[in-house]
């Protein structure tokens, strides 16, 4: 039957909201379309003008929806699921199902046509019935209800950057209604400092490359600013073809810088002993400027934590903090990790990847374990330093360095430097502003203070009410060493949240006294064996360069890459001198 207009309105129902529907009389002059079609399609309705759906449709498809309009209005019958290739409003072909309905005049006769257009990585329209309103059936990208309970916000974009669908968490992070956001490019709605160069999206849409935790500036609707950690990942059909990506995001809880007199910590740092506090004095300053920042400490004092609030109060807080463990990564791939590789560069390189420094462009680039940089790789993060440019592997295109560099080493580099194992040159460019960060046991003041800490958290992950520790267990924690430091600590009391019962933990929660100890000391032996072991290493180092150069220094320190002054400390280091 005819669909009736009154007064040239047309009834639009809720499900056909995130349709494109624009309706026609006899001689194709819109009387009426919804404000998706505007934004979906090449050319936008006019009211009082004639609509050209030939130039709307693609190929020989455009043939097929003229005759299916021909057919309404000659006879009344409707066409309904049409496939069809529609052109966006930047003139790119898309799938789309489309249905062509009569429109009735007063005398029931055909006045004109009600088009229904969906894109197909939205809603495909109903195959069951001729009825438009029905609801329709689940995206192709697999969209599910269950996203809209997630904790994070999520959105997905097809091959054309488009979103296609987002959850009730990320119209409350950006405050857009999902109305207002299906349909339109990512770029308009997040606005993020990325999203011109070195998009996380982008870079998974083209490369396949999953992304954790991206640190992004985006601009919510109403023009706020928001730091969110993104992760993202490409999205496929049933065989395995890319027809999109999704994005989680959530919000980056921020503290500002603590006030006058108020409690000594700088976001999540906790500490009120003097050698804290003279470091939290010396940390806006040092966050507002650019210089490079070498943080030293012993493993657990959290180097990171240091690294993350310099990043935070800095100008180039708005851009992304990326982080690469220097130790963490073998060796053959630490190069690709830091500056990217070009396509067939190398076996396995199958596509082009992007580096951590373009990564972090604009932000902060987190170099942990410096000291165990192999001295290839620092000759060429120190000329990346100098000269401000590096390339991918593999490729011969210069690419400005527009990081922060920000490192941090358990290691000793001083004696890194009189071992030659770290160049003099590097070791200064890092080290422009140098933090030492103390051990826990040089601050046992605040052991009460990261007590109360690791209860509030525990107590709201865990879902528990501990309310203190017994004085038998601070007292414990006051005269323990804690070579593992602050993460020691957070482990020793989270086994306790494991086994305590009540509002106190006791000695009996703690993990037991001698597996405790023994542990340490096991660990203490094992990195004494790792010393002896890297000594083993450098002797037989040393040895071979002396034997190629014929037993002359000079270009035996010039085989190692390193000063013959050096070479001398080290051979003397190692009793070879």
């Amino acid at each position: 039957m005819p669909v009736e207009a009154r007064d040239n309105i047309l009834p639009i129902t809720p499900s056909a909201a995130d349709q494109a529907v624009v309706v026609l009389d006899r001689g194709l002059t819109v009387l009426g379309y919804s404000s998706h079609s505007s934004r979906l399609l090449l050319v936008k309705p006019v009211v009082g003008e004639e609509f050209p759906l030939a130039d709307v449709v693609a190929g020989p498809h455009a043939g097929k929806l003229l005759a299916a309009v021909d057919a309404v209005l000659g006879g009344g019958e409707p066409a309904f699921n049409l496939a069809v290739d529609l052109l966006d409003n930047s003139g790119q072909p898309f799938k789309a199902h489309c249905s062509v309905h009569p429109l009735a005049g007063p005398s029931q006769s055909v006045s004109g046509v009600m088009i229904l257009l969906n894109d197909q990585d939205f809603s495909p329209l109903s195959k069951a019935g001729p009825d438009p309103a029905m609801p329709t059936s689940p995206p192709r990208m697999g969209y599910q209800a269950l996203f809209e309970h997630l904790a994070e916000g999520v959105f997905t974009i097809n091959t054309r950057w488009r979103i296609t669908s987002f959850n009730r968490t990320a119209e409350g992070i950006t405050g857009y209604r999902r109305e207002e956001v299906l349909g339109r490019h990512c770029w308009e709605i997040f606005r993020s400092n990325l999203c011109e160069t070195g998009c996380p999206l982008r870079t998974t849409l083209e490369n396949g490359v999953t992304r954790m935790d991206q640190d992004v500036r985006m601009v919510d609707k109403a023009g706020g600013g928001l730091s969110v950690l993104v992760n993202t990942s490409v999205v496929k059909d049933t065989n395995g073809g890319v027809v999109g990506a999704v994005e989680s995001f959530r919000p980056v809880q921020v503290q500002a810088p603590p006030a006058a007199g108020g409690s000594h910590s700088f976001n999540d740092i906790v500490g009120d002993a003097p050698p804290m506090r003279r470091l939290f004095n010396m940390l806006p300053d040092i966050a507002a400027s650019q210089a490079n920042v070498l943080i030293q400490g012993e493993s657990g004092t959290g180097k990171e934590l240091f690294a993350r609030a310099i990043h935070h109060h800095s100008p180039m807080a708005s851009g992304p903090f990326v982080a690469v463990n220097c130790s963490a990564l073998a060796e053959s791939l630490l190069e690709s990790e830091l500056f990217g590789h070009e396509k067939a560069s190398f076996t396995g390189a199958v596509s082009s990847k992007v580096g951590r420094f373009e990564l972090a462009r604009s932000g902060t680039l987190f170099l942990d374990e410096i000291g165990d940089l192999k001295p290839e790789l620092q000759v060429k993060l120190l000329r990346v330093l100098e000269q401000k440019v590096f390339e991918r592997v593999g490729g011969t295109r210069q690419i400005p360095m527009q990081a922060r560099i920000i490192s941090a080493t358990n290691r000793d580099l001083k004696q890194a430097l009189e071992e030659g194992s770290m160049r003099e040159d590097l070791f200064y460019r890092l080290r422009t502003v140098p933090l030492t960060i103390p051990p826990l046991r040089q601050r046992k003041e605040d052991i009460p203070l990261l007590v109360r800490h690791f209860i509030e958290l525990f107590n709201k992950e865990k879902g528990k009410e501990v309310r203190s520790v017994d004085p038998k267990v601070m007292s414990f924690f006051q005269n323990y060493s804690w070579p593992g430091n602050v993460r020691e600590l957070g482990r020793v009391m989270e086994h306790a949240f494991v086994f305590v019962k009540g509002p106190a933990i006791f000695m009996k929660n703690l993990p037991a006294l001698e597996e405790f100890l023994a542990e340490r000391g096991n660990a203490e032996r094992e990195s004494a064996s790792r010393a002896e072991k890297s000594l083993e290493e450098k002797r037989r180092e040393v040895l071979q360069a002396l034997r190629q150069a014929g037993g002359r220094r000079g270009q035996a320190a010039e085989v190692m890459g390193i000063s013959r002054t050096s070479l001398w400390r080290r051979m003397k280091k190692l009793g070879l001198a």
